[in-house]
């Protein structure tokens, strides 16, 4: 496996033996409320179907001690993308999420990163939904085989699901297809969560249904 990282593929939904972290599924509560396990997963393996890969790079650091609850990022991506339930994404299309950070706990910080939209290079924004299924820090692409824009094959529709334990040093990474999160990443040292700019995130992504095309601004 890629990077000596031990990976989790499987098609059991968000709460197997590495259940995300309390502050995300909190987060997601009221929309799973009532909800039985397998009507998630049917729900999980149909936007599986929807998606397709694609590569971002991060435009600038996510430092979880210098970022808040609410931050906004910004990544771009790195080839041409057509989404299977809306339009192409174009090389450099841009797309922006939100952060969540936890440091309620004693030992560990955890930081949820959630993809919203896509900006197209005419201006127009796109509502999606992106799951995070690799990642890798910039220095560690060059000669090594990690650049993720090159590769392929790191995500399936039968995969909803991703634990990849030490993604970056000393991080863990946890996504779910089922999650409103695009991925939450755990670290067992206080504030030590960081994705500099530059790093690389494969991605599993399509546009969220029932949203239109709308103009900058709107």
């Amino acid at each position: 496996m890629r990077g000596g990282a031990a990976i989790s593929l499987s098609v059991a939904l968000a709460f197997g033996a590495f259940a995300c972290p309390r502050f995300a599924r909190a987060a997601e509560s009221h929309t799973n409320q009532g909800t039985s396990p397998a009507t998630m997963q049917v729900s999980a393996k149909q936007e599986a179907a929807e998606m397709v890969p694609a590569t971002v790079d991060l435009k600038k650091d996510l430092d979880a001690r210098k970022i808040q609850t609410g931050d906004h990022f910004q990544a771009v991506l790195q080839r041409d993308v057509q989404l299977k339930n809306g339009p192409k994404l174009d090389h450099g299309t841009v797309l922006l999420g939100t952060v969540t950070v936890d440091r309620t706990h004693p030992d560990s910080v955890r930081l949820a990163l959630r993809f919203t939209r896509a900006e197209l290079k005419d201006g127009q924004t796109i509502p999606i939904k992106a799951t995070v299924v690799e990642m890798a820090q910039p220095w560690l692409t060059p000669g090594t085989g990690r650049n993720l824009a090159n590769q392929s094959g790191l995500w399936s529709p039968h995969t909803l699901r991703v634990d990849q334990i030490n993604a970056l040093s000393g991080i863990d990474m946890h996504s779910a297809i089922a999650s409103r999160n695009s991925t939450v990443l755990v670290s067992d040292k206080k504030d030590n969560v960081k994705l500099v700019a530059g790093s690389q995130l494969e991605v599993a992504i399509a546009a969220r249904p029932g949203n239109n095309v709308m103009r900058k601004g709107a």
